[in-house]
């Protein structure tokens, strides 16, 4: 017997659809194909997002033990008020960044931020979805930039979605709005810049789907930085990409939150929870 893989690992990666629910059974399938028909016909407004929007965009299939769904802050009381209506067990997550219904042992996540609070769900995320067939049902499916914006910032040591990043870009990077990625990760830009370097490294022979002038603008912020030198201040932000791995740095090295200061800044105020990230669960 091999050893066991990783709960966070994508499992069966395939070209083929059916490997998405090849090991779910039709019960769990039907739960999930239920909560989204529940919101559907209560009109809260939701959009399907991780493995299923991630396989929409790549052709990328894998197996997801939930269904990720996005709504507005301002819709999640409605959206759970749905769910257990119908019997469904509800519960805000502690981690203040979404909440979940349960169906006897089966799930649905209600997203409507990243973990890390940055990627705040908005009315922007419903403008620019795309219209999809999720379990049959006609969605709205979140836009490829915003998964690229929320996926580039998760980085802990169990979980780095670099990779799903890297299929995203390879697949729609001609079609992506670059001008509207480029003003999600305003303040972020190193971020962007990390990530598409490693696309850069990962498919060589597809650097041509990123504009150059979007690499030129990047670039040209890094020499900036080169003339105007260190910071002063002492800053961790590793905390925006890991809620555990830089913990030491803030706890007992002196640096100041990168968060708590990136927070402060937007003017950002935490929901029901730390809404630290924790990638530990799922894949979608």
């Amino acid at each position: 017997m091999g050893e066991a893989r990783h709960p966070n690992h994508p499992g069966e990666l395939s070209t083929e659809a059916s490997a998405a629910e090849r090991m779910r059974d039709g019960h769990e399938l039907g739960a999930r194909a239920q909560a989204i028909h529940l919101m559907q016909a209560a009109g809260v407004p939701f959009l399907v997002g991780g493995a299923y929007a991630f396989a929409h965009y790549t052709g990328v299939y894998r197996d997801t033990k939930d269904l990720d769904l996005f709504v507005l802050p301002a819709d999640v009381e409605r959206a759970l008020e749905v769910l257990a209506g119908d019997g469904w067990r509800t519960e805000h997550h502690p981690d203040g960044w979404l909440a979940k219904g349960f169906k006897g042992e089966y799930f649905v996540d209600l997203i409507f931020s990243s973990g890390n609070g940055v990627a705040v769900v908005d009315g922007a995320w419903f403008a620019r979805s795309v219209p999809g067939r999720v379990f049959g049902q006609d969605v709205q499916l979140v836009p490829a930039e915003e998964m690229i914006w929320s996926k580039a910032f998760v980085m802990e040591r169990e979980r780095f979605d670099g990779a799903d990043v890297n299929h995203l870009v390879r697949a729609v990077g001609p079609r992506l709005d670059w001008d509207h990625l480029m003003t999600r990760f305003a303040r972020y830009w190193e971020v962007l810049l990390a990530q598409l370097l490693l696309f850069r490294f990962s498919y060589p022979s597809d650097r041509d789907v990123i504009p150059d002038r979007v690499m030129t603008d990047l670039l040209s912020r890094t020499v900036e930085t080169l003339k105007t030198g260190a910071e002063e201040e002492r800053v961790c932000r590793g905390d925006l990409l890991s809620r555990v791995n830089y913990r030491l740095d803030i706890e007992r090295w002196g640096y100041s939150s990168g968060r708590e200061l990136d927070e402060h800044e937007r003017g950002a105020t935490s929901g029901t929870g730390s809404e630290l990230q924790d990638p530990g669960r799922g894949h979608g």
